[in-house]
């Protein structure tokens, strides 16, 4: 049976116009969509003037203002640099306190000064802000890699001999990224007196800012605040699981996600109210969600928040953001009991810290040492997408002008350690 070949092109034309048809119904429909809501669309970026920078490297075409992680950075502290460690006789304790962002500063400080005036530093415990509320480091914290991490560094023992009772020890109070000069008047006449103290942290403003100032300590204050912390495994896996979990929901934003630091608990504080004239520290749920909107993020944008039980409030965040995730939505069935046992677990806290410091975006609705410290991590593994919410007068703003001034003017610490 022979093919008509006047058969063959019309079929063909017709299916061609079809198609065309299609695309034509298609492209009308989804700019009606951006009509009604814009920000929903492809959004391009004019990024010359911030890749001259340095700052950071903007996908092209993509459903929101992403921006690509830069390459990790290294590290500009060498180990070999270190002076041989002095042994001493006496002992350094200290506790981790009030959540994973003062865990970091705590180890810091303890590590500057135990190196510095020739002491063993035994492993912390970690307390939690209610009485008789305590863990041991091992519970969320890798202990060999802490220990190992600070080898030839400065003496860890992960506790006091028998012979030693810490009744013996006197407690002496340093700030938060203490001087050679403060251990050298304060510290050290202590020690070689009594050769047995507890350091207690105070934090006298929230500077983690980078500085001119120079000293010997510099490396190992580096070395301590980015290379001794790691989860232990059942803590990684949880939430190596949550990150996973978010990506499979984020489809439609190539498996990206924005992590937001919201607690109303906080947000109900009278410090995140009637701040002077033109300076805000905490931002609403309704104004996360307003600002977010005018710098390009769609409304199938995945957000995962740091409340630990959903509130009535945010709802109005999840109007507009309908992918809105908290912990226990997350979270491994099996696991909630141990990690969600608390509305103020340290589990909590520090799960959070992970999944600000992990995530593709990160947006600190409120300011602080969490924030500080998240963005130190990031800058630390080249995420550096962390964006500072704000009023924005009219329907949209450009992305480049919300870029943390951590990050924007590289004015924080971490750019001290990191080349």
């Amino acid at each position: 049976m022979g093919v008509d070949l006047r058969q063959v092109v019309a079929g063909i034309l017709t299916l061609t116009m079809f198609v065309m048809l299609g695309n034509m119904i298609k492209r009308d429909h989804f700019d009606s969509v951006d009509d009604k809501f814009p920000g929903t669309g492809d959004v391009e970026f004019d990024s010359g003037k911030v890749s001259e920078k340095g700052l950071v490297s903007f996908v092209k075409k993509s459903s929101g203002p992403w921006i690509e992680d830069g390459p990790e950075p290294k590290q500009c502290w060498k180990r070999s640099s270190f002076d041989e460690v002095r042994q001493g006789e006496g002992f350094v304790t200290f506790s981790l306190t009030n959540g994973p962002e003062y865990h970091v500063s705590q180890v810091a400080d303890a590590v500057v000064v135990a190196r510095y005036i020739g002491a063993t530093l035994v492993v912390p415990d970690i307390r939690g802000t209610k009485p008789g509320d305590e863990r041991k480091f091992e519970e969320i914290y890798d202990i060999e890699k802490f220990i190992n991490s600070l080898g030839g560094v400065v003496k860890v023992v992960k506790e006091l001999p028998d012979d030693v009772s810490i009744r013996d020890f006197s407690v002496v109070k340093v700030p938060n990224r203490v001087t050679e000069d403060h251990i050298a008047e304060q510290v050290e006449p202590v020690f070689r007196t009594k050769r047995y103290i507890r350091l207690a942290t105070f934090f006298p403003s929230v500077n983690m800012r980078k500085t001119s100032r120079k000293s010997n300590s510099d490396s190992v204050a580096c070395l301590a605040t980015f290379g001794t912390l790691e989860l232990q495994p059942e803590v990684n896996e949880v939430v190596d699981s949550m990150i996973e979990r978010l990506r499979t929901l984020s489809r439609k934003s190539d498996g990206r996600f924005i992590a937001v630091d919201l607690r109303t608990d906080i947000l109900e504080r009278k410090s995140c109210h009637g701040n002077s004239p033109g300076t805000k520290s905490c931002f609403s749920a309704q104004e996360i969600a307003i600002f977010l909107r005018k710098i390009g993020f769609d409304k199938d944008t995945t957000i995962y928040l740091t409340q630990s039980r959903w509130d009535d409030s945010l709802e109005v965040l999840k109007d507009i953001f309908p992918r809105i995730y908290t912990k226990e939505s997350i979270m491994p069935a099996d696991k909630k009991t141990k990690f969600l046992e608390t509305e103020d677990s340290d589990f909590e806290k520090v799960i959070d810290f992970y999944m600000c410091s992990r995530s593709d975006v990160f947006v600190p609705a409120i300011s602080g040492l969490f924030y500080a410290n998240v963005a130190g991590k990031r800058i630390a593994s080249g995420k550096t997408q962390i964006l500072v919410p704000a009023d924005i007068p009219g329907t949209s703003a450009a992305i480049t002008n919300h870029f943390s001034p951590y990050i924007s003017k590289k004015n924080h610490m971490a750019y001290s350690c990191f080349c």
